[in-house]
């Protein structure tokens, strides 16, 4: 049902704006933060609030524990943005999702891998492509633009739901645990 209409004022609709150069951006939070090919920062422009799952296991907000808390725009109406930037060689392990995750490359050229073992696939994409997963795929994302080897590039992110929950595979975990064992710097 469509809701009715409502006159909006100025200061009710500033609230659901956000500057980049206001945005602030998170290296940590994700269990994957310490890992060496994963450094990246992420911005939390609308809505990921911390699943009460959090921390457990390898669950946790698809943003991390410190962007989750520090939203632009405060806001839960299914559906959560934000943006993450890094350099080339670096993104994410391997995870999953609860919900459908949306990407939209906005610079650089961006690697997506599905699935793993004999089934991984991918496929390469520039700026303004996007890629639409599902839940229940395992996934990772990696920013390929080697020719600029100290440009960061963005990468847009869309996560469905309210408080999405996103989950590293058992093989990243393993990555995890090497890296803070000081066995896989």
């Amino acid at each position: 049902m469509i809701p009715p209409l409502k006159v909006w004022s100025r200061a009710e609709m500033l609230k659901r704006v956000a500057r980049f150069t206001d945005l602030k951006g998170f290296s940590d939070g994700l269990q994957d933060s310490a890992v060496p090919e994963c450094q990246k920062t992420v911005y939390n422009v609308l809505g990921f609030q911390t699943p009460e799952s959090a921390g457990v296991g390898g669950v946790n907000s698809p943003v991390g524990k410190s962007a989750s808390a520090n939203a632009a725009i405060k806001i839960s109406e299914g559906f959560n943005l934000g943006f993450v930037k890094t350099k080339p060689g670096k993104g994410v392990l391997m995870h999953n999702h609860d919900t459908n995750e949306t990407f939209v490359v906005m610079s650089g050229r961006w690697r997506f891998e599905w699935n793993e073992g004999r089934d991984l696939d991918f496929i390469e994409a520039g700026p303004l492509d996007t890629v639409s997963i599902p839940a229940g795929c395992a996934r990772r994302f990696q920013n390929v633009t080697y020719d600029e080897p100290e440009a960061e590039h963005m990468l847009l992110f869309v996560v469905g739901g309210d408080a999405p929950q996103n989950e590293f595979t058992r093989s990243s975990m393993r990555r995890v645990q090497e890296v803070a064992q000081g066995s896989g710097a």
